[in-house]
């Protein structure tokens, strides 16, 4: 199916690109087009004009400076993935950089794409919540305002942008010494989107939590904070039996509005949001387990595999205890492997 037919422009700079918004009420705007392509093949995006700012060379910069990633919107995938700096200073975004789509995707998509695009199984969504991470948006008459996560992220494809604003840079607070990371999800194996994952923050003193940032998405229309579980992991050891007790309170911080699907029903995505901060958390510490569901690690980030067919679906509990072993193996040096093996039967 080809796409309704549409005006082109170039625009060179950022106050360009808004000048052209501003003249074109239902135009879009095209960068890397991993996401708007598809819907304009299909006809559920039918914009007037398109305006390409690909060639924004400011929107491209990974400043760090004053404690701050200032990632530009057209910075790809492979851009932060394959950055030392970046790496040096929040290793969480190299590595869920590194594991997105394959490498055409990550060389041709963007950030700012990826964000402002805001669907729920995407990774970064819950990541740069996690995160606390800062949206600067720029619009009409050189006016700029910046925004949370939780105020940014809204309905699922549509974020709290208007048709005249523009998304140009994304920060994220660099890392202290004492603070860990870690991204787990469980990948759905055809795209690698997330079915449900669980973004985890936490500042050490020693093997105790003494604060929590954590953040699930996949499951539900908008990344949520769980903050039932930051509050059951402040102040304690993490070690598996608390960390065990506190990722079971994310029940309570999902709501009603969790997504099912042909592929996964609400029940067995709710049930999997513990077991993923459960698996984040184990991998911080260097816990994992290695029973009948090993955790593997992608560039850091957990993928999970998981026989379906083995799990009831009337007993969504009984894929919740990733932890019916007493084995536990440190991953960090272990080789890393190419997502579908992980999802190969044995």
């Amino acid at each position: 199916m080809f796409a309704p037919e549409f005006e082109y422009h170039r625009a060179n700079t950022v106050a360009e690109a808004i000048q052209l918004l501003d003249a074109n009420n239902e135009a879009k705007l095209i960068a890397g087009g991993h996401s708007l392509i598809p819907l304009l093949k299909l006809r559920l995006a039918r914009p007037t004009a398109l305006i390409d700012i690909a060639g924004i060379a400011d929107l491209k910069r990974i400043p760090i400076n004053n404690g701050i990633v200032r990632i530009g919107a057209l910075a790809t995938h492979w851009d932060i993935a394959s950055s030392r700096d970046v790496e040096h200073a929040c290793s969480m975004l190299t590595e869920v950089a590194g594991g997105i789509g394959d490498p055409q995707v990550r060389n041709r998509g963007t950030i700012g794409g990826n964000v402002v695009h805001a669907d729920p199984a995407s990774d970064w969504p819950a990541v740069l919540t996690a995160l606390n991470a800062r949206f600067v948006i720029e619009g009409p008459g050189g006016s700029s305002r910046t925004a949370s996560p939780n105020e940014f992220f809204g309905t699922p494809l549509e974020p709290n942008l208007a048709a005249n604003e523009i998304l140009t840079t994304v920060e994220v607070p660099s890392f202290a010494a004492n603070q860990r990371a870690e991204y787990a999800k469980v990948a759905h194996p055809a795209s690698g989107y997330a079915v449900v994952g669980g973004a985890v923050v936490v500042t050490l003193d020693g093997d105790r939590c003494t604060s929590a940032s954590i953040a699930v998405g996949g499951l539900v229309p908008a990344p949520v904070k769980a903050s039932s579980v930051e509050r059951a992991l402040t102040g304690q050891i993490l070690n598996v039996e608390n960390i065990m007790a506190a990722s079971t309170q994310v029940a309570n911080d999902l709501g009603s509005d969790v997504i099912g699907d042909f592929y996964a029903s609400a029940e067995y995505r709710r049930a999997m949001a513990a077991v993923e901060i459960r698996h984040a958390l184990f991998h911080i510490t260097g816990e994992a387990h290695v029973g009948s569901r090993a955790v593997s690690v992608i560039h850091g980030v957990q993928y999970v595999p998981v026989d379906r067919e083995a799990i009831p679906v009337s007993d969504p509990g009984s894929i919740a205890d990733p932890v019916s072993s007493t084995e536990s193996v440190n991953t960090e040096n272990q080789p890393r492997k190419r997502w579908w093996e992980f999802w190969r039967r044995s």
